[in-house]
């Protein structure tokens, strides 16, 4: 279906001067007084489920305590040792799920220990003193592996592997380094160039040299790393983004939510960003939510969040969904896409995908007998951007024609991440049953990192 509309997409929509606060510290650091005073709340519980309940599993009541003592450097040591990415997991991680979840403050006094802002407030102490280094590697083993991907579990397996003393080549496709870290979240939750700082912290340990602008694209590559390396990680994330599959889909002003998210992070002003002035972002999880709030805080009048089941279904967090509303953002539920609408291009009338998007139909669904059924019922709204955040897929023939045994488009591996190929790990979101969290894929590296270095011991 074509329309008449004039599209109003267009960078500075804001005042200059707004900007700065609209982008600025969604959690600004505790001061020193109310770190000590949040530290003095913790119980030092034994079997503390915090630390249960953290997928890296850092000593939470341990780190506290030397927090409490005025000792960041001892709790920046306790929560690194744990977890290498501490900073940034401090960030973003859903800590209000986690451990904070857990914690027994919440049935004493209704609210926990701020476990992931204590966290962050250490670890930044550490990385912005003389002395940032806490750790020194171990002698050279003489044994090379390959990590293939630097996010967040090629980082950490890169990391505790150089720790160990073996040489670590590490392979990106990108310009920097730090994959969703750096190209995949909101601004305003890694401000002042976080991600490259911490991965300076990392690298800084030694051993690991970067190769940038490598993409693992033929059996052949993968051969070469294979017969060169004592042991191959591939820690690849996700490179393409699912279709919708409905009419209008590749109608100028509709792209991938995670695209516009890594343009607006790389951009050094983000007044020359362009947003439409009514958006509407298509999904329910932490990407959609990132890529909803930051159109608002780029101008945009109306931003509507659309997600095809309850709110019960969504994957972004309660506290990520109250941040959504809080930015004025309109959230919908039970509704389904079913056509992108846009304007009549007159050198092509007929086509469906021709010209730009003007709206989108939705249809609306409900719960019948335990299924999602269509009620018959359509609402459509008026977008002149429409960012999909419906997932994203491996996408890559290589790793079949490599022999890999996969699960659902996926590598699949033992619990230490280790692949049906002799001597190749795989962790993160290119690993079958990956969860969708940082910290998760920082487990993932770090635990193959184990089993790898065991095995390079052994061989």
């Amino acid at each position: 279906m074509t329309t008449a509309h004039q599209p109003d997409i267009r960078p500075a929509r804001l005042a200059q001067s707004a900007y700065a606060q609209a982008f600025a510290d969604a959690s600004p650091r505790l001061t020193r007084s109310q770190t000590l005073l949040e530290a003095e709340r913790c119980l030092y519980c034994f079997d503390a489920p915090c630390t249960t309940a953290c997928p890296t599993g850092i000593d939470v009541p341990s780190f506290i305590r030397r927090i409490a003592e005025d000792n960041l450097r001892g709790a920046a040591r306790t929560i690194l040792e744990s977890n290498p990415m501490g900073g940034m997991c401090a960030r973003v991680c859903p800590t209000e799920t986690l451990c904070e979840a857990v914690c027994v403050r919440n049935t004493q006094e209704d609210r926990p220990v701020a476990i992931g802002r204590l966290q962050r407030h250490a670890v930044d102490a550490l990385m912005e003193s003389d002395r940032p280094q806490v750790f020194t590697r171990a002698p050279e083993t003489g044994k090379r592996v390959a990590v293939v991907g630097a996010g967040p579990a090629g980082l950490a397996c890169a990391y505790t592997l150089a720790r160990q003393g073996h040489s670590v080549a590490l392979f990106d496709a990108r310009p920097k380094i730090g994959g969703l870290n750096e190209y995949g979240l909101a601004s305003y939750k890694t401000p002042d160039d976080f991600a490259q700082r911490e991965v300076q912290w990392l690298l800084a340990i030694g051993g690991i040299t970067v190769h940038h602008g490598w993409k693992l694209e033929t059996t052949a590559q993968l051969d070469t790393l294979r017969r060169d390396h004592g042991a191959v990680f591939l820690g690849m994330g996700l490179s393409a983004t699912h279709v919708l599959g409905i009419p209008g889909e590749r109608l100028n002003g509709v792209r991938p939510a995670v695209d516009f998210i890594a343009e607006l992070r790389q951009c050094a002003d983000v007044s020359t960003l362009p947003v439409g002035r009514r958006v509407v972002i298509i999904g329910g999880g932490m990407t959609a939510v990132d890529a909803a709030v930051q159109s608002k805080l780029l101008g945009a009048e109306t931003v509507h969040m659309v997600y095809r089941r309850g709110p019960e279904g969504l994957s972004a967090s309660q506290a990520e969904q109250e941040w959504a509303q809080k930015h004025d953002v309109r959230l919908h539920y039970w509704l389904a896409p079913q056509e992108i609408v846009g304007t009549l291009d007159l050198a092509n009338p007929t086509a469906t995908d021709a010209g730009h998007v003007c709206a989108v139909r939705f249809a609306r669904q409900s719960l019948v007998d335990g299924k999602v059924t269509p009620t018959g019922e359509t609402e459509v709204l008026q977008a002149d951007m429409v960012l999909k955040a419906i997932g994203q897929q491996l996408g890559n023939p290589l790793l079949q024609q490599a022999g890999f045994a996969l699960q659902d488009g996926r590598i699949a591996t033992d619990a230490e991440g280790q692949t049906n190929l002799s001597g190749v790990w795989a962790g993160g979101d290119c690993r079958y049953g990956a969860p969708d969290l940082t910290v998760e894929a920082v487990e993932h590296g770090k635990q193959s990192a184990h089993a790898i270095h065991a095995y390079l011991v052994e061989t």
